[in-house]
């Protein structure tokens, strides 16, 4: 059974949201976890990867959920607002002359990984 799995930050991020949005996000959010192979960058899926380490990004909406493949299905790291990683990569002085490329500029970033690492360790 392939289920969608939200860890403790994630969950509170979905949960701070209207309902109306959730479901929303989540009716656009329909792949199997063995399509992530060949996921388009057009149908809003991109990558960040760093050491060895691949976390997929999907634009749902104004936001932005990133992701793994799990045992079970699909884990779920974050759910930020666009705005929020726009907002980051400016204050971080990465480069942001390339819109669809922004996966290239958070990969690189310490602090994001920070993010992901935070969600982890506050448990399931």
């Amino acid at each position: 059974m392939f289920q969608v799995i939200f860890n403790r930050l994630s969950a509170a991020e979905m949960a701070a949201l209207p309902k109306e949005l959730q479901l929303d996000m989540l009716s656009e959010f329909h792949f199997l976890p063995e399509d992530l192979d060949v996921l388009e960058k057009d149908r809003g899926f991109g990558q960040v990867a760093r050491d060895g380490r691949t976390l997929h990004r999907y634009r749902a909406k104004d936001y932005r959920i990133y992701f793994e493949r799990h045992a079970d299905g699909i884990l779920i790291h974050r759910v930020l607002h666009k705005n929020t990683i726009r907002d980051f990569l400016f204050r971080s002085n990465l480069p942001l002359d390339d819109e669809d490329d922004e996966d290239g500029g958070i990969a690189g970033n310490k602090n994001f990984w920070k993010l992901i690492h935070e969600a982890e360790a506050s448990g399931k």
